[in-house]
Formats: C-alpha cells, structure tokens, sequence
C-alpha cells in the first residue's frame, strides 16, 4: 500500500512524538523543566514534522531553534530534537533549491554546535567537524535521491552477478586470513565482508548508496580491522567507477570524486606518513582512474541508447510513410471507383425511375422497379466499400444480418426471371459471423452467374447448411430453357469467390454436375486453420 496525502503526514507527526516519548519516557525533572512537560514538550518537537513534506525549510529552522532552546533548558528532548532536524534536512535537500538548502544546513550547524559544545567548554575542532557533518550528510543525500541518476530499465542482470560475484571474491580472498584479529566476532567481520562484496550488484541501481556503504565499510576497517583496508579501498574505487557510469551531473560527480580522495586518505595516510605533492598527485590519479573509465563507459551506453532510438524512430517513420503511401493508394482508388461506377450506377438508376412513370403497371414496371432499387442498393454497398477503402480501422456493417442477405438476394433473382428453390437451415445462425457473412456473398455472386449465364425462367436450388465445423454451401442449376443473350462477365466473380473462400481454409469447386446444369458448392470452416 503506498501513503499517500494527509495519511503520510499523519504517520510522519506521530513517529517525530512517539520517538520522543521513546527517548524522555524515564527521564526526570531538570533545572527548568518539570517531568510532567514531557508529553508537551514531545508534541512541540514531533508534531512540525507534519508539515515537513510541504514546508521543508521553515520545519527545519523552528526543529535547529528549537535544539539549540531544548539544550539550554537542558531537556531530553534535545536529542529527539537532533535526530529530526536531520530527517527535515534530508527532505529540504529531497525537495528544495541548494540556495534554500544551504541556508537551513548553516543553521543546522550553528543549532548542532551549540548542542554538542558542553557548557564551560570551547568548541574544539573534533565538534566543528561533527557538528558540520552531520547536517550536511543528509541535505546531500536527499539532493542525491531527487534523481542524479537515471532509472535504469536494463533487464539484463548478467552484469549485476558478475559485479557481486567479483565482490565477494576479493572481499573473502583478501580479507578471511585476518577475520579473527579484530575485536569483532569473526561471524561479524565475514558477514561484513560477504555483504560488502554483495553490495556491488546493485551498484548499478543504487550507485550513490552503494558507494556511501563502501565508504563506510572503509572506515570502520580502517578503525577496527587494518588487514582489511586495502580491499575495502579497491571495492570503494569500484563503486566510484559505477557512480560516475550511472551519474551524469558533473557536479555529483565532482563531490564523488572529492569524497574518494578523502576516503583514499584515511585509509593510506597513517600519522608518519610524509605526505609530499608526489605521492598526493599518485591519490589523486589513482581516485580519478575508475571515474574516467566510469564515464567512458557512461558516455558509450548513452550513444547506443541514443542510436537505438534513433533506430526505432527511423523504423516508426518508414511505418507511417508506409501507411501514408497505402492510405493514399486508396483514398485515389476509391475516388477513382466513384466517379467512374457511382456515375454509370446513379445515372441507370435515374433512367430507370423515369421509365417507371411510363409504365406504371405489369412486368416491365415490376422490372424496372427492381433496377432502381438494385441500383440504389448497390449505391448503398458502394459507398460503404468506398468508406472502408478510405479509413480500413473502420469496419462498416454491410452484412448485418447475412440470412437477410441471402432471402433478398434470392428473392432479387426470383424477380429477375429466375426460378429459386431457397433451403436456408436455421441452424446456421449459430456459426461464426465470419463464416455466415461469406456465404451471403458466396451466394450473391452464384445466383448472379446462374442469371448471367442460364437466363431467366433457369431452376436454381440454393442450400445452405451447418456442417461439423462451419457452413457448407451448394448452388444447384438446371440446364437453361433456351438459348440465352448472355451478359457481359467480368470473369472476377469466381477468383474472387475463391479468395473468400480460401482466407477461411475452405474449399470451393464449380463445373458442370453431368445432367447439363452447373454445380457450385463451398465449404466454410468456423475458423482459418492457419
């Protein structure tokens, strides 16, 4: 679950009062403050921190006033005071400019000096530095989280193992002879070790906090373990060399490297080391090395990633224009096929309305209603083909009801002259939209080839059934009456059936039945086998 809001708020003002609590539950009266002024003295100190994630700066400045009042007054809650001032300037850095950061860490350290510093004494140097880095430290690792390094998205953890595996191995070989002279338990010291080692695989990931557990792993060797320093240097220039590969801002980078030579320094420069411009310029190198190879390896994975992109968006570009070309392609076709069939349709359909007022009634009326309502219908289809044919992604409804499609197209030839026998199974609405809808059209073009080719007053049986999976279709006619004008063909009308037919995985044939009729059946599967 993730706090979000006033509930996060909440949470952050009650831990600031429970901590104090924590902390002044047994502790008594002092010279100013009664015991009974714990629990408002836990509500002026913890509830401010409420207020921390919106008002970083102001929160940080009433907690450092607030230490430096609670340690003249001589109150536990001072130490609380101390712990919160820490966390608001780690926010203040998380979320702030450096202007105002800098400002509320120069109080910071005023408010931690006057904390440390005991009555009576002078502020020694020891209490300088501690009382500038402990402020410091969190304003600078909450301007390091507010994104110096980029998220990396890189799935491959090859490279993570190799680092830990690497780590482990140096830490272990070259620290396990010396593990039981420290006056820690040995289980201690190798756990050390082993996690130090660990650590650089998600180095990686967690640049800047791997490389603060390296410095810090670094020091306490050199305070507890002397045999083990050499390694924890080598495993620190590790982790610099990571920091600065993940790291772009020249300026984190800088401060890595400022605090590499300060590590590098504790660890090498012992109190009769004669410390000469020579042997500074050799730490100096010797810090700068793994940054530089860590930049050149930086610099090297941005280009490729650059270059990919540049890769993909070229790709993207050759789609579009692909698809441009072909939108095109069509939008020219479709305003071609309009204005050459659209004309020729509309202009029979018209003749054919005017000839109806001269006939209003018989078969020739009958007939040349069916043209101009055929017309129309096929103007309707056109510009549906035509809509499709300018915008594919739409898929208009020219088949709504292919039972429907198949009556009306039989009943269109019955008007035309043919003779139609129609044994429609009601099963076949169950099949696939798919499957019906190609055998509306299957039967459309069959009935229009036996119309075209036998002529009126021609038996035609139409069937279209439910087989095991899918539809099966079969266009039956007898031999023609007489002898017949036929009509123009465009010879399309069976390829295209058999395109149709093979885009499902079907079959279709067509030829002569051996009684002097024509027999054209196809089968229709629910679905492409492909």
């Amino acid at each position: 679950m993730r706090w979000r809001g006033v509930p996060l708020d909440v949470l952050f003002a009650a831990s600031g009062v429970g901590l104090d609590l924590l902390t002044t539950a047994h502790a008594g009266d002092t010279e100013y403050l009664p015991a009974a002024m714990n629990i408002p003295m836990a509500l002026l100190v913890g509830l401010p921190m409420g207020l921390v994630r919106r008002w970083p700066v102001p929160v940080t400045l009433y907690l450092a006033a607030f230490l430096a009042l609670t340690d003249q007054l001589g109150s536990f809650t001072s130490n609380t005071a101390q712990i919160l001032v820490c966390v608001a300037l780690a926010v203040t850095g998380y979320r702030s400019g450096w202007r105002a950061t800098t400002a509320a860490v120069v109080v910071t350290i005023a408010a931690t000096a006057i904390n440390i510093a005991d009555p009576g004494i002078p502020v020694t140097r020891n209490t300088w530095i501690y009382s500038v880095l402990l402020p410091v430290f969190p304003a600078v690792v909450g301007a390091y989280l507010r994104g110096s390094a980029a998220r990396l998205d890189e799935r491959d953890v090859t490279p993570d193992a190799l680092l830990a595996a690497g780590g482990v191995a140096i830490t272990v070989l070259g620290t396990w002879t010396s593990w039981h002279d420290s006056t820690q338990p040995v289980w201690v010291v190798g756990l050390l070790a082993v996690l130090g080692g660990l650590a650089l695989g998600v180095a990686r990931r967690l640049p800047g906090l791997v490389f603060l557990l390296q410095g810090v792993l670094l020091v306490a060797a050199d305070t507890y373990l002397d045999a083990a320093v050499n390694t924890c240097v080598i495993l620190t220039l590790i982790a610099i060399g990571v920091f600065a590969m993940r790291v772009v801002s020249w300026a984190w980078i800088a401060a890595a490297y400022l605090t590499g030579c300060l590590l590098t320094s504790i660890a090498i420069v012992a109190a009769d080391t004669d410390v000469t411009p020579f042997r500074v310029g050799v730490l100096m190198t010797l810090v700068a090395t793994p940054i530089a190879i860590g930049r050149y390896l930086g610099m090297r994975q941005a280009a490729a990633a650059a270059e990919r992109a540049r890769s993909e968006e070229s790709a993207r570009a050759a789609l579009a224009q692909v698809r441009a070309d072909q939108l095109a392609e069509r939008e020219r076709i479709a305003r071609d096929v309009h204005d050459i069939v659209a004309h020729h349709v509309g202009a029979m359909v018209l003749r054919a309305g005017a000839a109806r007022y001269t006939a209003p009634d018989g078969p020739v009326a009958d007939a040349l209603n069916d043209i101009r309502e055929t017309g129309h219908q096929v103007l309707q289809d056109l510009r549906d083909l035509l809509d499709l044919l300018r915008d594919p992604e739409r898929q208009p409804d020219l088949l709504a009801n292919p039972a429907d499609v198949v009556r009306e197209a039989a009943e269109r030839m019955a008007a035309a002259g043919l003779v139609v026998d129609l044994d429609l199974d009601p099963a076949t609405d169950q099949a696939p939209l798919i499957a019906r809808a190609s055998a509306a059209r299957i039967v459309q073009e069959g009935l229009t080839n036996v119309l075209k080719h036998a002529g009126p007053g021609t038996r035609v049986r139409v069937a279209v059934t439910p087989m095991d999976e899918g539809l099966s279709v079969e266009i039956r006619n007898g031999r023609p009456p007489t002898a017949i004008e036929r009509l123009p063909s465009s010879g399309r009308g069976l390829a295209g059936m058999r395109e149709r037919v093979r885009a499902l995985g079907g079959t279709l044939s067509a030829g002569p039945d051996g009684e002097g009729g024509w027999l054209l059946a196809a089968s229709l599967p629910s679905r492409n086998p492909a």
